[in-house]
C-alpha cells in the first residue's frame, strides 16, 4: 500500500512522503467510548487528545458533532446529504482534494468518515493505515494545537445503495442474493457475552466477520488475500449484495471498506445496526454461531 491506489487504505509511508501536498487534506476522526455507570459507556469527542498531538497538517473531525444527526433517538445517526455537505466543505475538503483520515485509536471512526464520504460520492479518501499509533511508533512528526484547513464549496451525490434501513435488512432474511454480516465479536454475535444492545444474539441469518479480525497483530490491516478467505467464508462473494451492520453502524464501516477494497459490487451499512433492531422486539433475532 505504498500507492494510492484509490482502494481504501494508505500506509504511513505514502503520507510521510506527501505530507507537503497542496492538495491534501488529513482528519484525525478520533471517538472515545468511556465507561460509565449509568452505562455501558460514554461518548467523549477526540478533539482534546487531537490538539496534544497530530500528524502534521491534520484538521479534526468530529464525530460527534456536525458529522451526526443531532437530536436522533440514535447516537452517530447519519445527517441529510446538505448537511454533510456543509461540514465537509467547511472543513476543507473539496472536489480536487485528496483526503486521509485516521484516528488514535479503533480505526473504526476514521472508516466511518471514509464511508459517508464514499457513500456521498466522494472517491479520493483513504484511511491511514496502522493509524496514529502507527505512525507515533515510527517516530514520524507529530504537532500540536488546532489546524484548520480554508473552507471550499463542495456538491455531494449520494451513492444509490451505499446504506440501509429497518426494512432492507428485515426483506434480505431468506433473501438468497443477499448476505448480511455482523462486525460485532463472536461472544456478542453468538449472544454468549454479557454485552448486548437490548437483546442477545444477532439478527436472524445473519453471519460474522468480526471487526477485530480484519486487522492484524501490529494493528494494520491484513493482506487482500486473508481478508477474502474471511468473508469467502460467510459467502459474501456468492451473493450480489451485502449488508454489513454492527452495534451502531460504526464498526460495520470497518467489514465495509474491507469488502469495497476486494472489489464486491454492491456492500452497504444499516446505520441504526443493533442498536435500532433491538428494541423492536418483533423484528426477528437468533443466537448461535
Amino acid at each position: 500500500m505504498a500507492d494510492w491506489d484509490g482502494r481504501g487504505l494508505v500506509s504511513t509511508a505514502w503520507l510521510a512522503d506527501n505530507l507537503g501536498d497542496p492538495d491534501l487534506r488529513i482528519f484525525d476522526a478520533t471517538v472515545h467510548l468511556r465507561p460509565s455507570t449509568p452505562g455501558p459507556y460514554r461518548i467523549e469527542s477526540g478533539r482534546d487528545d487531537y490538539r496534544t498531538g497530530r500528524i502534521p497538517g491534520a484538521g479534526f473531525l468530529d464525530l460527534t458533532g456536525d458529522l451526526s444527526l443531532a437530536g436522533a433517538p440514535l447516537n452517530f445517526t447519519l445527517p441529510p446529504l446538505d448537511q454533510l455537505e456543509m461540514a465537509f466543505g467547511a472543513a476543507g475538503i473539496a472536489r480536487g482534494t485528496r483526503v486521509v483520515i485516521y484516528s488514535t485509536t479503533t480505526p473504526m471512526w476514521s472508516t466511518r468518515v471514509w464511508w459517508m464520504l464514499r457513500s456521498a460520492g466522494f472517491d479520493d479518501v483513504a484511511v491511514l493505515d496502522g493509524g496514529f499509533v502507527r505512525w507515533v511508533a515510527e517516530e514520524r512528526p507529530v504537532e500540536v494545537g488546532d489546524r484548520a484547513w480554508p473552507p471550499a464549496a463542495l456538491n455531494l451525490k449520494a451513492r444509490e445503495g451505499a446504506w440501509a434501513n429497518r426494512e432492507d435488512v428485515l426483506a434480505a432474511i431468506g433473501d438468497g442474493g443477499v448476505c448480511t454480516i455482523n462486525a460485532l465479536s463472536p461472544s456478542v454475535h453468538s449472544g454468549d457475552s454479557e454485552t448486548s444492545y437490548g437483546r442477545k444474539g444477532h439478527i436472524k441469518g445473519s453471519r460474522n466477520v468480526p471487526y477485530a479480525a480484519l486487522l492484524g497483530p501490529d494493528g494494520t490491516w491484513r493482506s487482500d488475500a486473508e481478508l477474502r478467505a474471511l468473508f469467502d467464508a460467510v459467502g459474501a462473494f456468492e451473493r450480489p449484495r451485502v449488508i454489513c451492520y454492527c452495534g451502531g453502524g460504526i464498526s460495520a464501516t470497518m467489514d465495509a471498506l474491507a469488502l469495497a477494497r476486494l472489489g464486491h459490487p454492491s456492500v452497504a451499512v444499516y446505520d441504526g445496526s443493533m442498536s435500532e433492531w433491538s428494541r423492536d422486539p418483533a423484528l426477528p433475532m437468533e443466537t448461535g454461531a
